[in-house]
C-alpha cells in the first residue's frame, strides 16, 4: 500500500507537467506501473491516486452507488467529467489536465503534497491559506480522530 508523505513546491512547465518528488516516487506501488487516476480534488486541488489503489479501493465504491439516485448520478458526473489516467514520463513528471489546473487555480508554481494513499497538487498560495484556516482546528480534529484509541495507563 502506498504511503505518500511530505510537501514540495515545483514549477509547472508550459505543457502542464510537474515533477513528482523522489521520496514520493518511492511510494508508488509497483502494481500501478507509474500510472495515476487524476481527478478533481476537494478544497480546489487535484488528486492523483496510483491506478491500482483507485481500482481496488475507490472505483468499487462508485460502482455500488445506485444509478437511479439523482445525487449519485450528479456525483459521478462531476468526478468523471475531468478525470483521466496519467503516467509518469521519463523525467518522472506527470501531466495535469488543463481543466483541472484551472479548477485548482494552478499557474506557474504547484505544491505537491503526499496524503497517505494519494498525491495532491495545489496552488501554493491557496494551500497556505487553507493551512492557516485549519491550524486552529488541528488539535480538535486529532482528538476526535484518535479518541478512545490511546490511554494514559
Amino acid at each position: 500500500m502506498a504511503s505518500f508523505k511530505g510537501k514540495e513546491t515545483f514549477t509547472l512547465d508550459p505543457k502542464g507537467r510537474v515533477n513528482i518528488p523522489a521520496k514520493m516516487r518511492k511510494s508508488i506501488p509497483q502494481e500501478a506501473e507509474n500510472t495515476f487516476h487524476i481527478m478533481r480534488g476537494m478544497e480546489k486541488c487535484i488528486f492523483a491516486y496510483p491506478i491500482n489503489i483507485w481500482n481496488e479501493k475507490y472505483q468499487p465504491m462508485l460502482d455500488k452507488l445506485n444509478p437511479f439516485d439523482p445525487a449519485n448520478r450528479q456525483l459521478k458526473r462531476i468526478m468523471y467529467e475531468n478525470s483521466e489516467e496519467g503516467t509518469l514520463d521519463a523525467q518522472q513528471r506527470i501531466s495535469l489536465p488543463k481543466v483541472l489546473l484551472e479548477l485548482a487555480q494552478i499557474n506557474e508554481k504547484v505544491t505537491v503534497i503526499g496524503v497517505d494513499d494519494h498525491i495532491e497538487f495545489w496552488n501554493p498560495e491557496n494551500y497556505e491559506e487553507y493551512k492557516k484556516k485549519c491550524e486552529d482546528e488541528f488539535e480538535e480534529l486529532a482528538a476526535k480522530a484518535f479518541s478512545g484509541q490511546y490511554s494514559n495507563d
